[in-house]
């Protein structure tokens, strides 16, 4: 969030903008009570609109936040994640500041990110399709084939989950953003976080979703590479414990470091044909070309303070 307007980003050519407020005060009882007023406009915006949310506080960075959605479907999930950053923007505006879901405004700032929650029931009613007590971490048969979906085909999938240039700025070691398709239990480093709990609260953490997704590819990707997992029976890696920047880690697990990149491994992918069809699988992958194409247009202000006097 900044004090902005869509005026003065642009007399600034986007440079030495403000954010509503300085510092990292992640979870600041202090930031949170200063701006109440919007909070409570926030709030209820989200309850008018039907996309409620759980939490919301200040996180890690000058003038972010950090909304939770409550649970839903996947498709109304989906629903909710873009209408909150629709008129997340709009209620922004109207009260004189200026919202943004790039993944990296600044690198001298963490990312942002949107992380998703996954649960899967059984048709039948009978209960949670991940939880099994009588397993390590309570994990089912079910959600390991699961979670080795997830990490199996991140790689492939990663432009449907990091759709633009900037995306590939927060995917970096040490800022909470994966750069392995890595899994944890509770572990915050890792690409997949194992969340073990009741029947109810099983789930798992897809952290490598960022915040300038499309939340309907995101969520696409998040559970059909599942649904893959399931279907064919994967076992997943072993798991990471502790930090898993410091570790090596299985070079099919690495995550590419740009867009053209991660839309060729889209491309090749046989999974994601299967799952969504030569169709968008090839026009998708073509956009995502057409972007970088673009970007290479353009000089940057790094190689013009960089090269401009001295070769």
């Amino acid at each position: 969030m900044f004090k902005e307007s869509p005026e003065s980003v642009r007399e600034k050519g986007f440079k030495n903008l403000v954010p509503m407020t300085p510092d990292s005060f992640g979870y600041s009882v202090l930031r949170n009570t200063v701006h109440s007023d919007l909070y409570k406009k926030i709030l209820e915006m989200s309850e008018i609109m039907d996309f409620p949310i759980e939490a919301l506080h200040t996180e890690t960075g000058p003038g972010v936040l950090e909304a939770a959605i409550a649970v839903d479907c996947a498709e109304n999930a989906a629903d909710k994640g873009a209408l909150f950053k629709t008129f997340m923007k709009v209620l922004a505006q109207k009260n004189g500041l200026m919202a943004t879901f790039m993944a990296k405004w600044s690198m001298d700032c963490p990312g942002q990110s949107g992380h998703i929650h996954v649960s899967l029931f059984n048709r039948d009613g009978t209960g949670s399709a991940f939880y099994d007590p009588n397993q390590q971490h309570c994990m089912s048969k079910i959600q390991r084939n699961f979670l080795a979906g997830q990490q199996r085909l991140m790689p492939q999938f990663l432009c449907m989950i990091a759709p633009t240039i900037n995306s590939y700025t927060r995917l970096i070691p040490g800022f909470w953003a994966p750069t392995y398709a890595t899994w944890g239990v509770e572990n915050r480093t890792t690409a997949l976080r194992i969340i073990p709990g009741s029947e109810k609260s099983q789930r798992v953490e897809y952290r490598l979703g960022s915040a300038d997704g499309n939340p309907y590819l995101t969520v696409a990707a998040a559970l059909a590479s599942g649904l893959y997992g399931i279907m064919n029976e994967w076992e997943p890696e072993q798991q990471v414990e502790g930090n898993s920047y410091e570790q090596e880690h299985p070079s099919y697990l690495k995550l590419s470091t740009t867009l053209w990149d991660a839309a060729q491994q889209l491309k090749k992918s046989t999974a994601a044909r299967e799952l969504f069809g030569n169709e968008f699988v090839d026009h998708f992958a073509a956009s995502r070309e057409w972007e970088e194409r673009e970007y290479r247009k353009h000089v940057s202000d790094w190689e013009m303070d960089r090269y401009f006097e001295i070769i």
